[in-house]
């Protein structure tokens, strides 16, 4: 074909080894800018030209599209961090770090493909992490991957499925900004995982638990007792102040949580409006936090001046939040004085409800403990009841402390 331009197309030129065009387009920003599209013969560059004219007509267009990485590190930025809850966004940009990032982070937005999402999730759920990210490199000495000898540390399922819908959020607001015209991660599905079947303790145990962290004196017994009676999540029971314990009302408001999130502690409000609640004290409860409000008093009387005032229940021996992790690493270690399985402590949580049946509270007020919106599902939990020794114990557990506590 020659190189004569057609009617209709003075903007059809030749170019290098082909053709090129441009239009007029409005950008997102509002300006007036070239848009060019490129091709091999004038017939693909004249469709591409047309296309390019619909699109024009239709609404603002994007004259230069960035990589996938510089989009995605404008979207943790200017739209994760500001609307997201801090621990939310940290996740968010934990997933784009170790896993959108290296896979698809060269990519141009405009030209990402279904196809690319699909094999970069297929070539995900077999990639060692510990390959890729080079962990064991960064040992002292290496054991494994770095070795010669592969450990094969691939990602679960559920954890790729959590990086293609963080792509596909980022996507969604791609489109919202008119930078793309379709979400393509949200046409490749991964199929969902197995729930991991949790074997968390029975009432039994439970109450093995308590009553070894009892005799103890352990200054986390009143946590462990939120955690397994009230079915408090760690960073709940972290975070809790005595601004929101009303011993004499017997209520406790849980309306604030303690993470670490980007290498420092956070005390923030607790993630979602239903995590937010006013909750009835059993008296085991009750008993437990008197007693550590007296051994917060003595510990600060030790202290003196080194005392830090944070209003928090559960303080180091100085005042300063208790360390998330250095929780978890207590739960253990009790766990395994107490003589039970060591479990997760997010699994204790699965307890609550057989707990609240073996102390005699009434359903209705479960119903408001464990957060259920029918009371039918209550009764299901209330179905479990633990023998009659098991509820006589831990009805005794909260006077017997007290009866330490006044000797």
């Amino acid at each position: 074909m020659s190189g004569k331009r057609g009617n209709g197309e003075g903007s059809i030129y030749p170019y290098k080894n082909g053709f090129a065009a441009y239009a007029w387009v409005t950008t997102p920003e509002g300006n007036r800018k070239r848009k060019y599209v490129y091709g091999k013969t004038r017939d693909e560059v004249h469709d591409k030209w047309i296309r390019l004219h619909v699109e024009a007509k239709q609404g603002s267009v994007v004259t230069s599209s960035p990589t996938l990485s510089q989009y995605l590190t404008r979207w943790l930025k200017e739209v994760v961090q500001p609307d997201l809850k801090p621990k939310t966004a940290e996740t968010y940009a934990m997933h784009v770090r170790l896993y959108i990032a290296p896979g698809l982070g060269s990519k141009r937005l405009d030209k990402l493909t279904v196809r690319d999402v699909r094999n970069w999730v297929n070539a995900l759920l077999e990639q060692c992490q510990c390959c890729a990210q080079g962990l064991d490199e960064k040992r002292d000495t290496p054991r494994c991957c770095a070795a010669g000898a592969c450990c094969g540390r691939v990602p679960s399922r559920r954890t790729v499925q959590d990086a293609r819908a963080v792509l596909r959020s980022a996507l969604t607001n791609a489109m919202t900004e008119e930078l793309i015209s379709k979400n393509v991660a949200g046409l490749v599905k991964v199929r969902s995982a197995r729930k991991t079947q949790r074997n968390p303790w029975s009432v039994e145990e439970a109450r093995q638990f308590l009553e070894a962290a009892s005799a103890a004196h352990d200054p986390l017994y009143a946590a462990y007792v939120l955690i397994l009676v009230l079915g408090f999540r760690r960073g709940e029971v972290l975070g809790l102040t005595w601004k929101s314990v009303d011993l004499m009302a017997g209520e406790v408001t849980v309306h604030m949580q303690l993470q670490r999130i980007n290498r420092r502690l956070v005390h923030d409000e607790t993630k979602t409006q239903a995590s937010t609640a006013t909750l009835p004290l059993p008296q085991i409860c009750v008993t437990a936090l008197q007693t550590r409000l007296k051994d917060q008093q003595v510990a600060k009387q030790a202290a003196g001046e080194l005392w830090t005032d944070s209003d928090l229940v559960f303080t180091t021996r100085y005042g300063t939040p208790f360390e998330p992790r250095n929780f978890n690493r207590q739960f253990a270690d009790r766990s395994t004085r107490a003589g039970v399985r060591t479990i997760r402590l997010h699994d204790t949580r699965h307890t609550c409800g057989s707990l609240l049946a073996a102390l005699d509270v009434h359903p209705r007020v479960a119903m408001q403990i464990l957060r259920h919106s029918k009371i039918a599902v209550t009764m299901e939990v209330y179905t479990h009841i633990p023998s009659e020794a098991t509820r006589r114990a831990l009805r005794k557990l909260g006077k017997h402390l007290g009866k330490q506590d006044r000797k």
